[in-house]
C-alpha cells in the first residue's frame, strides 16, 4: 500500500475525485491549508488603494489516497491531468488497520 500526497496551489480537487471515483479508488481526505512555496502568494491592496500588502502565506488543497501500488501509475497521471499547479509526494505505508473490525491490510482501504 502507499499514500499520494498531492499539494495543489488551486482549488482543482473536484476534477481528480470525478476522475478517482471512476478508478473506483475507495476514498480520500481533503485538507484546506497554508502555506509558502517557490511562488510567492499575490499582493494584496490595503486601504485605498496606496499600501500593498504581501501574505507570507498562500492556500493550498491537499489531498491523500492509501490505495494499492498497482493503481499509483493511473492515480498519477489522474493528477497530472487535473492541475495546473503542485506536488506529488508518494510514500509507503507500512500497515493498515480498521479501528472498527480489527481488518488489516489492503482489505481496510
Amino acid at each position: 500500500m502507499i499514500r499520494i500526497t498531492t499539494i495543489l496551489s488551486n482549488n482543482e480537487v473536484m476534477p481528480i475525485s470525478e476522475e478517482l471515483k471512476k478508478l473506483e479508488v475507495g476514498g480520500l481526505t481533503v485538507d484546506k491549508v497554508r502555506g509558502r512555496g517557490k511562488i510567492p502568494p499575490p499582493e494584496i491592496h490595503a486601504g485605498k488603494g496606496r499600501d500593498i500588502f504581501q501574505p507570507q502565506f498562500s492556500e493550498k488543497y491537499v489531498i491523500d489516497v492509501i490505495v494499492t501500488e498497482d493503481k499509483e501509475d493511473q492515480i498519477i497521471d489522474i493528477i497530472r491531468r487535473n492541475s495546473t499547479s503542485g506536488k506529488i509526494i508518494i510514500e509507503p505505508i507500512l500497515r493498515a488497520i480498521d479501528i472498527a473490525t480489527g481488518d488489516e491490510g489492503s482489505k481496510v482501504i
